[in-house]
């Protein structure tokens, strides 16, 4: 499984907007990763349908949080970008050999001997779900602080603080 690179720039932007209530534009945003507005554009436009950013009208108008960090997780960003569907889609395979091509086991929810694999699968993506709703925005930030030298940090802020 393979999530887009859209997540990992929702992820670094929604971190520069955690230290103010100030709002940061996608220009500044899209200047700052050396990506193209258009394509942040879309990757915002998710966020803000699933209520994790809200935009703000006006000249000094873009982006900020609609919640707190601590009320962000890492899969409410996943799911924003990549959608709600399952990484593994069971296509019932068994169903074009021999021994099951007439029975119907069009609900794999249930198990048997059939759907084994099906929920073993959605199981497995449960747990890494479960462990990424565990991960806030909150979390991430202060990791950052650990991890990158303090200048970096500071020097992030003050980009984005010129508009203020």
């Amino acid at each position: 499984m393979q999530y887009s690179i859209g997540v990992e720039y929702a992820l670094h932007c929604l971190v520069y907007l955690i230290p103010s209530e100030a709002t940061i534009g996608i220009k500044e945003l899209a200047f700052f990763q050396g990506i193209p507005e258009t394509y942040l554009s879309k990757v915002f436009t998710k966020l803000s349908r699933a209520g994790i950013v809200t935009s703000v009208p006006g000249v000094k108008g873009g982006f900020k949080l609609a919640r707190t960090p601590d009320e962000i997780s890492f899969w409410d960003v996943v799911e924003a970008v990549e959608g709600k569907k399952p990484a593994f889609q069971c296509q019932n395979i068994k169903d074009k050999g021999y021994l099951y091509r007439n029975n119907d086991c069009s609900d794999c929810s249930v198990s048997t001997g059939a759907c084994s694999i099906n929920l073993v699968m959605l199981e497995a993506e449960e747990t890494m779900q479960n462990y990424l709703r565990s991960k806030k925005l909150s979390w991430l930030d202060e990791e950052l602080d650990r991890v990158l030298p303090t200048q970096a940090r500071l020097d992030t802020r003050a980009f984005f603080g010129k508009k203020q």
